[in-house]
């Protein structure tokens, strides 16, 4: 029997499946056509994953097509441990069982399972998986190799991942691409960039995921020569049409505080998705640039673009950012408008705005009555961070009876500091030091602050007080001329930021070796006066940072453009482009 249709919904491939039931084994095409059954409804987005276990169940003689296939569709799924435990079946059933024999794993089989353990994040059955691979002989096949760099990157391991990788004999542009992504994923841009810069000495060229992945390590770290090469590569293969490769390079020059440069690609990537637009709006938004960034916004839904909930998230920040509390309102309430919910995410966005314009009542009250959804940990942060800032001491002496953040996140290491400055700030230095007290019991570290500047295709990394660095005696040398010179022009140290019992003296000194003010002084001695200096920092900024910079961006005449945790701040001539609303 001929296939009499092609299957494109469930409806078709259950009356096929009836009528190959009817038409007898004896049929040389049946199984031909129960083939691409099986294939439509374990693969195609219509299909239906249940149906194509039960094809596979009732065969009399499956072979490792049809388990590789379910395999595969499983990993796909939303339940990918379905994946591993098929895997389990045909791995352990070998032998023939009721008249069924159950094909051994092959080499098309460990890629679609490894995939599944990374996408569960499942090392320990990963590791077991790769110990049956290194048993069937197949460790030098280099699909199965690349697999096994994808899985150990996905479930956060770059070590393992990169182990493989160099054991590898033979590696082809998805080894590189996999490790390079991995190592992006793993927060290890710098090592990422590196190995795209050996990737290319290799003579191994990239392929657009590649690049979209080195672009991404070029938009955490800050390294925008590195990213001005691979959009030199881009033109030159004439890929820069291509959205998603535009999106990539929209994302790189925004976070390297390139704007303009952002704006050049984005008017230059052809056919523009839902990802390229976020990227321009969400750029823009964090340059603080929100009027334009909701014209973009407006623009992009008359191109019938539907924004999803990463560019709603943009368009928020975008009112945080210049204080719009009427209009955050207005646009969290408009989703429904596109059949989205908003998130928590969404949610952090209004109360941040609520916070910056120190209207703490209004946060706490859209918090407790407002919010259809449970506050997490961080938006009570905000408004502690809040009472902080604003001096409301009441608040939050009140938010820290009612407000159980160590039970509600008790391995997150932020809460504890936030609590822990919150009470040196209303002077109960005794709870302060309990805070300190129980982080070091649960062996909890904060994240240290810290600070990147590219400085000719090369990353330095500082932290507070740093002293690693080869040129530490003239950096040092250079910052203490810096202050010398902002305090001439009125500079005084917010000595109240540091939240320790040590004398103001003590407390100056710290301020001044804060990671930021290290790679300012190191991008003064190593660029030519009158250029822009680009730094990225891990944290928010702090009040005598901000203060310092803008009187920086004064006496020496450079525009200083900092990127913190929360947005960018363009320092020049003594005023910021957040205009002081961070």
């Amino acid at each position: 029997m001929a296939l009499a249709m092609e299957i494109s919904t469930m409806a078709q491939a259950m009356q096929l499946h009836a009528r190959l039931l009817k038409s007898g084994q004896e049929d040389p095409t049946h199984f031909q056509n129960l083939s691409k059954l099986f294939t439509f409804s374990a693969l195609s987005p219509s299909g239906d994953l249940t149906h194509a276990r039960h094809i596979l169940t009732n065969l009399r003689t499956p072979n490792s097509y049809y388990y590789n296939t379910m395999i595969r569709a499983y990993s796909d799924s939303p339940d990918p441990a379905r994946s591993i435990t098929l895997f389990l079946s045909m791995h352990c059933r070998r032998e023939e069982q009721h008249g069924v024999v159950v094909p051994g794993p092959d080499k098309f089989t460990y890629p679609f399972v490894l995939k599944a353990c990374s996408k569960l994040r499942n090392t320990q059955m990963g590791k077991q998986i790769h110990g049956l691979i290194l048993k069937s002989g197949l460790i030098s096949d280099r699909y199965v190799n690349n697999a096994l760099i994808h899985m150990y990157a996905g479930c956060g391991d770059s070590g393992l991942a990169l182990k493989v990788f160099d054991e590898m004999s033979e590696r082809d542009v998805v080894s590189w691409t996999s490790m390079i992504d991995g190592f992006v994923d793993n927060n290890r841009p710098i090592e990422a960039i590196k190995l795209f810069e050996l990737m290319m000495e290799s003579g191994v060229d990239p392929n657009e995921a590649t690049l979209v992945s080195v672009l991404r390590g070029c938009a955490d770290t800050g390294a925008l020569s590195i990213g001005k090469k691979v959009h030199s590569f881009v033109k030159e293969k004439d890929l820069s049409m291509k959205a998603n490769v535009g999106t990539a390079l929209i994302d790189m020059y925004a976070k390297c505080g390139c704007i303009d440069d952002a704006r050049r690609v984005f008017d230059e990537t052809m056919d523009k998705d839902v990802y390229a637009w976020t990227a321009m709006i969400s750029g823009l938004a964090s340059h603080g640039l929100s009027e334009e960034a909701m014209e973009h916004f407006e623009l992009m839904k008359s191109c019938n673009v539907k924004p999803d909930e990463r560019t709603m998230t943009a368009v928020l920040s975008a009112c945080r950012n210049a204080g719009w509390i009427g209009k955050g309102l207005y646009h969290i309430r408009s989703m429904k408008k596109y059949k989205l919910r908003p998130t928590i995410q969404h949610y952090g966005c209004i109360v941040d705005t609520f916070v910056r314009a120190g209207q703490l009542d209004e946060a706490e009250q859209f918090i407790r009555k407002m919010m259809p959804i449970d506050p997490d940990v961080v938006l009570w942060r905000t408004l502690l961070w809040g009472c902080k800032v604003h001096g409301d001491v009441e608040r939050s002496k009140r938010l820290l009876k009612d407000v159980e953040l160590l039970k509600m996140d008790s391995r997150d290491c932020g809460s504890y500091i936030l609590l822990g400055n919150v009470y040196a700030a209303t002077g109960n230095w005794k709870e302060k030091a309990k805070m300190r007290e129980l982080m070091n019991q649960r062996e909890l570290v904060k994240t240290p602050g810290s600070s990147r500047i590219e400085i000719d295709g090369n990353v330095h990394e500082f932290t507070a007080g740093d002293s690693r660095h080869v040129e530490a005696e003239h950096i040092y040398a250079k910052l203490n001329e810096m202050e010398e010179n902002v305090r001439r022009e009125g500079y005084d140290p917010k000595v109240s930021e540091v939240l320790l019992e040590i004398d103001d003296d003590e407390k100056a000194s710290q301020l001044l070796h804060h990671s930021e003010k290290l790679a300012v002084s190191f991008g003064l001695i190593k660029t030519d006066p009158g250029t822009a200096i680009r730094i990225v920092k891990n944290l928010r900024s702090c009040e005598d940072c901000h203060s310092f910079m803008k009187l920086i961006s004064k006496l020496y005449q450079r525009e200083i453009i900092i990127r913190d945790r929360i947005r960018y701040h363009h320092f020049k001539d003594g005023e910021c482009s957040c205009g002081d609303r961070w």
